[in-house]
C-alpha cells in the first residue's frame, strides 16, 4: 500500500480551538486547559484511505498576531490548510477570510483548503450562522464543516475530506486527477454539527 505524506497547516485566530483540533484527531484527547501555541507545533498520524495510507504532517500554527509573519513558513509546499474559526466569536470568522486571501496570494496554487467552524457544542452562544459559513464556504470551494474538539465531532471528517480531495497518483508516480486550483474545488456538504 502506497504511502503519501501531506503537510497540512492550521490556521486561524487565537483561541479558536486550532490545537484542540489537532489533539483530538492524532491522539484522541481533549484538554480545556491547553496553552496557546507558540510560534507552531508538530504532529503526525497516518490513516488508510483507499488503497493508500495518508501521513498528516500537521502544523499547527499560533493565533496570536505576533505570530503570523511566520504562518507563511508553514503553508508553502502544504498539500491543505485547515482555516478554523469559533462559531461563537464572529471576528474570528472575518479573520477566517483574511488567512483566504493570504492563501490566494501566496499559497501553493493546488492547496486543499478546509473551513472548521469550531466549538459547535456551544450553539447557544453561537454568533457566525452555519448558512452563513457554509455559503462562504462554498463560494470559495472549500470544505466545510462544523466541529467540537471537546466532544469529537466532525474532527476525522475534516481529514477525511481533505483526503479525497488530493489528486490520486497513478502507479507511475503521476498525478491521475488535475490539481486543483483553489476556487476551483468542487463544493459538497457537509455534516451538520449538533
Amino acid at each position: 500500500m502506497a504511502l503519501r505524506e501531506l503537510k497540512v497547516c492550521l490556521l486561524g485566530d487565537t483561541g479558536v480551538g486550532k490545537t484542540s483540533i489537532v489533539w483530538r484527531f492524532v491522539e484522541d484527547s481533549f484538554d480545556p486547559n491547553i496553552n496557546p501555541t507558540i510560534g507552531a507545533s508538530f504532529m503526525t498520524k497516518t490513516v488508510q484511505y483507499q488503497n493508500e495510507l495518508h501521513k498528516f504532517l500537521i502544523w499547527d500554527t499560533a493565533g496570536q498576531e505576533r505570530f503570523r509573519a511566520l504562518a507563511p513558513m508553514y503553508y508553502r509546499g502544504s498539500a491543505a490548510a485547515v482555516i478554523v474559526y469559533d462559531i461563537t466569536k464572529e471576528d474570528s470568522f472575518q479573520t477566517l477570510k483574511n488567512w483566504v486571501k493570504e492563501l490566494r496570494q501566496h499559497g501553493p496554487p493546488n492547496i486543499v483548503v478546509a473551513i472548521a467552524g469550531n466549538k459547535c457544542d456551544l450553539s447557544d452562544a453561537r454568533e457566525v450562522s452555519e448558512k452563513d459559513a457554509k455559503d462562504y464556504a462554498e463560494s470559495i470551494h472549500a470544505i466545510f464543516v462544523e466541529t467540537s474538539a471537546k466532544n469529537a465531532i466532525n474532527i476525522n471528517e475534516v481529514f477525511t475530506e481533505i483526503s479525497k480531495r488530493i489528486p490520486v497518483v497513478d502507479a507511475a508516480g503521476g498525478s491521475s486527477a488535475k490539481s486543483i486550483k483553489l476556487g476551483r474545488q468542487v463544493s459538497e456538504s457537509r455534516k451538520t454539527c449538533c
